[in-house]
């Protein structure tokens, strides 16, 4: 099974460290020198890491094929995956590749297809892009996206009032201030 561990944040210092979004309750078993990850990324296919810390809250990695910034730079953004036989027990989440692609439902109306899980400290948001093209974000929460079907191909969502035109007012304030 391929399962993704993180996201490469920006660089951090000269040397070609990274920051990372771990995607992963164990990053102490992941991310130990020598572990090969694939990456999903143009140009590089795999990421071999040298060295491991953390400042504060967040993982700083230093991979074998990153010797400095610049090239370190080029990387942001990229997903790291492993593969593994272990089958972990997801009953209390999900993982984002699980979610990408899922059809946003209100009752039996498409609004849209999720396109990324925002994972924070204080809770977690779905990127959903509407119909019309336009972004938004929904908490992922129970009580807004009571149900989760990876295997139908989609997501229900109970939107408090407003949650899908949050974005758009803060553009047509911005456009009628222009």
């Amino acid at each position: 099974m391929r399962l993704q561990v993180a996201r490469i944040g920006k660089p951090h210092g000269i040397r070609g460290e990274v920051t990372v979004q771990v995607l992963t309750d164990a990053p102490e078993d992941r991310f130990v020198p020598g572990t090969v990850f694939e990456v999903e990324h143009p140009t590089i296919t795999t990421l071999t890491v040298e060295g491991a810390r953390w400042n504060k809250d967040i993982l700083l990695l230093a991979f074998e094929e990153l010797l400095d910034r610049n090239v370190a730079e080029t990387i942001r953004g990229a997903k790291l995956f492993i593969d593994t036989e272990e089958v972990e027990d997801n009953s209390e989440g999900w993982y984002e590749h699980e979610l990408v692609d899922l059809e946003a439902r209100v009752e039996d109306k498409v609004v849209g297809k999720v396109r990324a899980l925002r994972t924070n400290a204080a809770q977690d948001l779905l990127v959903v892009e509407a119909t019309d093209g336009e972004e938004f974000f929904v908490p992922f929460v129970e009580d807004i996206v009571p149900v989760v079907n990876v295997e139908g191909g989609y997501i229900i969502l109970t939107p408090p009032p407003g949650l899908f035109d949050v974005n758009r007012e803060d553009s047509d304030a911005a456009d009628k201030d222009a």
